[in-house]
């Protein structure tokens, strides 16, 4: 036919502005998802580590106001122990991760009880740069503060 061109052999291989900007929103899209999916390990480990220790604090306040004994949780290198429990009890004394360092502000622990009303307390954790702190106003368990 007269009339009709043909495209040139340059132009029919190339992509389509269209073409282009729907395969780079597609990659936005899957990049943005796997970057909100991957969780950073330190992050987990640090906050399995105040969760766990969280639990701990509440299993050893509770042993100490059901026996009447005063019981006083101490950060020591490389992990923690609970001073008052009897040792039947066995509650960790080691972090689960190599690493963790723990600051408990006042007098170097936690007083735990055996009174119902034990006052503010919070003790800070320390995975590399990461920090979380583990506290409670004295009246409600201990949890992760925001």
């Amino acid at each position: 036919m007269l009339g009709e061109r043909r495209p040139s052999r340059a132009a029919r291989r190339g992509f389509t502005l269209l073409e282009l900007l729907i395969v780079v929103s597609l990659m936005a899209v899957v990049v943005g998802t796997v970057s909100l999916a991957v969780r950073d390990p330190q992050a987990t480990a640090l906050e399995r580590e105040a969760e766990r220790l969280a639990a701990l604090l509440e299993s050893a306040r509770v042993e100490s106001r059901a026996s009447g004994v005063a019981v006083r949780w101490v950060p020591t290198a490389g992990g923690f122990r609970f001073v008052g429990l009897p040792e039947s009890l066995a509650l960790p004394t080691h972090w689960l991760h190599e690493g963790v360092r723990a600051e408990a502000y006042g007098a170097g622990g936690l007083t735990l009880g055996p009174d119902p009303l034990i006052g503010a307390q919070r003790v800070t954790l320390a995975l590399e740069d990461r920090r979380l702190t583990v506290a409670t106003d004295g009246l409600q368990a201990f949890a992760i503060a925001p």
